[in-house]
């Protein structure tokens, strides 16, 4: 019977085994919160003693995006009757739409004054959408709105499988430009009970390349609400996404550009691209924006998507 107790005053192999497995276990914890974690709840929103930047070559930017315009007007094709098809109009007009943009978040102003502007309200903007029980309070230490805009080519009208459908015209869009974001925040460890440790992140996001074909759908002069629909790319339909990523984690001990954290930021993105990438444009006059959201509320509940 005396042999049967696991603990004795005699040392066995299995107590061995049980004490050596826990001080393993409790090692790991120990480097894991005091090395990588950070246990401070508002060092997030400090600024960081170090902040990754992405060094551009701006010959290599501007070599680059001027073969992607080469290619988009050699896209640009011909009409059944050997017309050239030109967009140069509508790029004119996107261009000087997506710098009205640009202005508008930096409050017209220039220089620094506008940098720190757009960089607030994106800031604001990334703590209104972040989740709470996720992510510490997201400093944003950077934002670099670009200088070029998306250009669009070969406009086609997209064949249809019935005669009811709505007409819709395809457009291959090419975007190349400087756009990034630089920020940093915790990510909040929940077991195993409530803000356990926080693993700070610093994180420099820039996009590089995105081209897809986009459909535009016009009004339907019978609907309820008419609206334009511009959709990016659907699940079945593929695009370029390239994005320039660098990445510190950890508080004492810190990791560099983890491949798996850029695997993961792409994913997301692109998902995002996929499940929000459709945007309809209210009519004045033909409907309000109210309306047109009750409609994609109801579109949504209707295809069994989640309505946000």
């Amino acid at each position: 019977m005396g042999n049967a107790y696991i603990f004795s005053l005699q040392p066995t192999f299995t107590q061995g085994l049980i004490l050596g497995q826990f001080s393993i276990l409790f090692l790991l914890i120990l480097i894991l919160k005091y090395l990588f974690f950070d246990t401070v709840a508002d060092r997030s929103y400090r600024a960081s003693s170090y902040q990754p930047k992405l060094e551009r070559d701006e010959d290599e930017d501007i070599a680059l995006l001027a073969e992607r315009l080469a290619s988009g007007l050699d896209k640009s094709g011909k009409t059944e009757a050997g017309r050239s098809e030109s967009a140069d109009w509508l790029n004119g007009v996107l261009r000087q739409v997506v710098d009205s943009y640009r202005v508008k978040l930096r409050d017209g102003l220039s220089g620094v004054a506008g940098d720190e502007v757009a960089r607030k309200r994106v800031e604001e903007f990334a703590n209104r959408a972040r989740p709470p029980g996720f992510l510490d309070p997201i400093r944003v230490h950077s934002v670099d709105l670009g200088i070029s805009a998306p250009r669009l080519s070969r406009a086609r009208q997209k064949p249809s499988i019935s005669q009811t459908a709505d007409p819709a015209i395809e457009l291959d869009m090419d975007y190349v430009d400087t756009i990034s974001i630089s920020l940093s925040t915790s990510v909040l460890f929940n077991y195993p009970f409530t803000s356990f440790a926080r693993l700070p992140v610093s994180l420099t996001i820039s996009l590089s390349i995105f081209s897809a074909t986009i459909c535009l759908t016009p009004p339907q002069p019978l609907s309820p609400h008419p609206t334009l629909t511009i959709a990016l790319p659907s699940p079945e339909t593929d695009f370029t996404l390239n994005l320039q990523t660098k990445s510190l984690m950890g508080s004492r001990a810190k990791l560099a550009d983890v491949p798996k954290l850029h695997e993961l930021i792409t994913n997301q993105i692109r998902r995002a691209l996929v499940d929000k990438g459709t945007f309809k444009i209210v009519l004045p006059g033909l409907a309000s924006v109210d309306e047109v959201k009750e409609d994609i509320k109801k579109e949504r509940e209707l295809n069994g998507l989640p309505v946000n």
